[in-house]
């Protein structure tokens, strides 16, 4: 006796076995933002009003500069797994979901890349 259903027999259609790796990086990727976000917050709340060169200094201590690189990639990825789910449960199109799913990935390359670079450039100056 098989547990296939006949639409799986006659599709061959079965899990990708993604969807447990999926929901574990959500929600580590969530976890690591807690205190990713506290530290983020505060820093900015610290740095209002300071001048560029103080900002700069503030990010040339390593530890702030990796922090900082730390909660840009784990926010970017966090970002893109979350607007996957949002594009896979509502997008029913396979081309648009498809398209949507490469600029998701793209945006976020993108988005991520730039402020990495801006953060680099602020600590080595």
């Amino acid at each position: 006796m098989s547990l296939e259903t006949p639409l799986h027999r006659v599709q061959g259609l079965g899990s990708a076995h993604s969807g447990v790796r999926h929901f574990w990086r959500e929600r580590v990727t969530a976890v690591a933002l807690i205190p990713l976000s506290a530290w983020a917050v505060i820093s900015v709340v610290l740095l209002l009003g300071k001048t560029e060169a103080e900002v700069s200094g503030f990010f040339q201590h390593p530890w702030n500069a990796l922090l900082m690189g730390f909660f840009v990639i784990v926010t970017c990825v966090h970002m893109m797994l979350g607007l996957q789910v949002v594009i896979d449960d509502y997008v029913h199109h396979a081309g648009q979901r498809i398209l949507l799913l490469l600029l998701n990935r793209a945006f976020t390359w993108l988005v991520g890349g730039l402020a990495l670079v801006a953060l680099l450039r602020l600590s080595v100056v």
